[in-house]
């Protein structure tokens, strides 16, 4: 596929998600968790393919009405040892996993820039923990998080 091709798709694929789930949750009141967003893709299809990040900022914004989190955890884990620990633990590997290490590199360094431009809603936690680190670190930084906006 295309990295332009699998960038509009990903913000195709957000727009539908924005406007039939998230804001109508928002609206309710609720609280809203997502695996990925729009940051993923400025990640992957911009920074990791190095694709116009401008550009890419530009549809993303249209596709999300301009909807940005509140709160971002960055999962962060040197390339090598994520694809590593993705390949032992026996799940299918996607497109984006077969990528080269290279390809990797760029997006975890695009996600770095982001965190790093926006500390305050961004959170870095350290994957290379052990799972019980790391749980605790996303616990910690949540109930850090609702104590700032209850």
């Amino acid at each position: 596929m295309l990295p332009r091709t699998e960038t509009l798709l990903f913000c195709s694929a957000r727009a539908q998600l924005v406007d039939e789930v998230i804001r109508p949750h928002l609206a309710n009141g609720d609280i809203v968790l997502l695996d990925r967003y729009a940051d993923s893709t400025l990640a992957y299809q911009g920074y990791g393919h190095q694709r116009n990040i401008g550009l890419i900022q530009k549809v993303l914004d249209f596709a999300t009405g301009g909807l940005i989190p509140d709160l971002t955890l960055l999962f962060d884990i040197e390339p090598e040892v994520g694809l590593r620990r993705r390949q032992k633990g026996g799940g299918e590997w996607n497109r984006l996993d077969a990528y080269q290490l290279q390809y990797h590199k760029r997006v975890r360094k695009g996600y770095l820039k982001m965190a790093n431009e926006d500390a305050k809603r961004w959170k870095i936690v350290d994957a290379s923990q052990k799972p019980d680190m790391v749980q605790s670190d996303i616990q910690n930084e949540l109930l850090l998080f609702f104590s700032k906006i209850s």
